[in-house]
């Protein structure tokens, strides 16, 4: 990040791995940042006294949904952009009846952005042509679909497909974009065997890090043409 933002971003999910790192990245060029999370981790010490504003929120409830947006508006009257970097991994397996994992998907990866979109598009909107973005962080497997995790890539797609709803309603003051990643960095609690497996499903065999995420949303963020499209951040993997 090089230039900093005259109004807040607001990062969903920001205590962890991606949402972390981008937080960190615009807190330390001068950018105000919003982070949503919904229970302490101990990152969130570190984002507090680099000065982000930490906002816990539920997104499991969507009245907490809306209770979220009003202390947002409440904290700030603009914002530069919303991430929507909240995100669960949920498998189909025989603990979990179908209906409430599909439900359980659905709630964070789709009903939570579309209704922070429409609850927060006051904040965003009367900034000028290209003044403030949305990013919503899909996943590679919107393109092929996943076996074991039926139910999240198709709320992943639902979100793929409002990006270019989003930025038809929103154009030109707000432009709406998705990152979709694939491996991106490991759990400390991956193995050799399961690291090495992953790596070779990509053309580039190696997981890049959180900072390949950063810099694309970077991009975004400084473009003022790119809107309605799905950046893919996946090495190479649809076509292994």
């Amino acid at each position: 990040m090089t230039n900093a933002y005259s109004s807040p971003v607001l990062i969903t999910g920001g205590a962890r791995r991606i949402g972390l790192a981008l937080a960190h990245a615009l807190l330390s060029q001068g950018t105000a940042v919003i982070v949503a999370y919904r229970s302490e981790y101990p990152a969130l010490e570190g984002l507090r006294n680099a000065g982000a504003v930490c906002i816990q929120g539920d997104f499991t409830q969507t009245d907490e949904i809306y209770r979220f947006a009003e202390q947002v508006k409440a904290h700030t009257p603009k914002l530069r952009a919303v991430i929507h970097n909240a995100s669960a991994w949920l498998a189909e397996s025989p603990e979990m009846a179908p209906e409430q994992t599909l439900a359980s998907m659905l709630q964070i990866h789709v009903y939570t952005p579309y209704l922070l979109n429409q609850l927060l598009e006051p904040l965003l909107v009367g900034q000028g042509e290209a003044g403030a973005d949305i990013i919503h962080i899909t996943d590679y497997v919107v393109e092929r679909g996943s076996a074991k995790h039926i139910a999240y890539a198709a709320s992943k797609a639902a979100l793929d497909n409002m990006t270019r709803s989003f930025a038809a309603k929103l154009a030109p003051e707000v432009k709406v974009n998705a990152v979709a990643p694939a491996l991106i960095m490991f759990n400390a609690m991956d193995d050799d065997e399961y690291r090495q497996k992953a790596l070779d499903k990509s053309l580039m065999k190696i997981a890049p890090g959180e900072h390949e995420i950063v810099n694309t949303i970077e991009f975004l963020l400084n473009s003022r043409f790119v809107t309605g499209r799905t950046i893919s951040v996946d090495g190479g993997r649809p076509l292994r």
